[in-house]
């Protein structure tokens, strides 16, 4: 018989003159510092090619002999270094905003989606909505706007297509193992990982917040793959557009809802909501509770105050991208929420 003991991760051990690797991989930066892709191709092209483009995991799985060798190549070294240089300057350089505007951080602005393409390696995009939403980050930072993104963490992703031999189209799924990717997890002061909750009928569902930082923009993604939560609700973001339309509101809930409650949790407090598509859009109902409840705000009153913070883009305006949800649906996951937090009455 087995016994489970616990959960460990192994990290790699790299050379002391390699350390700058380590927070070279944590930015995604590097995504379009073309120095940057170089060194990790002159690291191992081979394994850069095989791990999808995912540094982490490459320093994952490069040998400790690959490692030590690099690490008595001064050219290698200096290549290292000047990439270095680079990111760090980029971060304390003053921005386009800073030049233009008066900084104040708490003047923060918040960007959901459903979807980011950032990069190869994280599987957390289908198409051209998740291309933007990525863009729409890096040239954030550029622009050093006080923007943080907000999205979700899918453990599938989007399938990956293939031909049979016969030609017939298929996909499948690839796991996503986070760990070895460019993100960490949000914690507790006690090293905890910080875990939000919400309402759903009859129970409670919890997740857990990652973090992934693209230049100076950090982007978090909520994951209810924790211990907490049932194996059904665990799956709520297991898939990018997957499930049914009970899938979809559950994930809606967690994106618009959850992700305010978020932020709020990690001490941000959004002046200005940008929603990429409608799949964020119950984070305006969360928005006018917490108004209602801080300034004793009518309904009216904090609905007002919140329509001219909020931006919406409309990215596919047909009817087959838009998620419509039915009378009975809503009632089964919003009735307590209305009438009891915001005070609507079925009238």
């Amino acid at each position: 018989m087995i016994n489970y003991i616990g959960r460990f991760n192994v990290t790699p051990s790299l050379p002391e003159k390699l350390e700058p690797l380590r927070e070279i991989v944590s930015n995604l930066f590097w995504t379009w510092n073309h120095d940057a892709i170089d060194l990790f191709r002159r690291l191992d092209g081979k394994l850069w090619e095989e791990t999808y483009h995912n540094p982490v995991l490459m320093l994952g799985k490069i040998s400790q002999e690959r490692l030590n060798e690099v690490s008595n190549d001064d050219s290698f070294i200096s290549h290292m270094n000047r990439v270095y240089v680079q990111l760090n300057v980029y971060l304390e350089e003053k921005t386009w905003y800073q030049k233009n505007f008066k900084f104040d951080k708490e003047n923060v602005i918040a960007y959901f989606s459903a979807e980011f393409g950032l990069t190869e390696c994280l599987q957390i995009y289908s198409g051209g909505l998740g291309v933007l939403s990525g863009d729409h980050l890096k040239s954030a930072s550029d622009l050093g706007l006080p923007l943080v993104g907000v999205g979700l963490c899918y453990k599938e992703g989007y399938f990956q297509q293939y031909l049979t031999s016969d030609g017939w189209q298929q996909e499948r799924y690839e796991l996503t193992d986070f760990y070895n990717q460019p993100m960490s997890l949000v914690l507790n002061d006690d090293k905890s990982p910080l875990k939000i909750e919400l309402d759903f009928p009859g129970r409670k569902v919890y997740f857990q917040i990652w973090k992934i930082q693209i230049g100076r923009i950090p982007l978090f993604l909520l994951d209810t793959n924790v211990p907490e939560n049932t194996p059904e609700d665990k799956f709520i973001t297991r898939a990018l557009y997957g499930g049914n339309n009970e899938t979809r509101i559950q994930q809606e809930i967690v994106l618009g809802i959850g992700g305010i409650r978020a932020l709020h949790a990690m001490g941000i407090k959004p002046i200005v909501c940008h929603m990429n598509e409608g799949h964020s859009a119950f984070l305006a109902l969360e928005r006018i509770r917490i108004l209602m409840k801080l300034f004793n705000l009518s309904f009216t009153e904090a609905r007002d105050v919140n329509f001219y913070s909020n931006v919406f883009t409309t990215h596919t305006p047909v009817p087959a991208g838009i998620d419509i949800f039915p009378n009975e649906m809503i009632e089964k996951y919003f009735a307590n929420y209305y009438r009891n937090e915001l005070g609507i009455s079925d009238k």
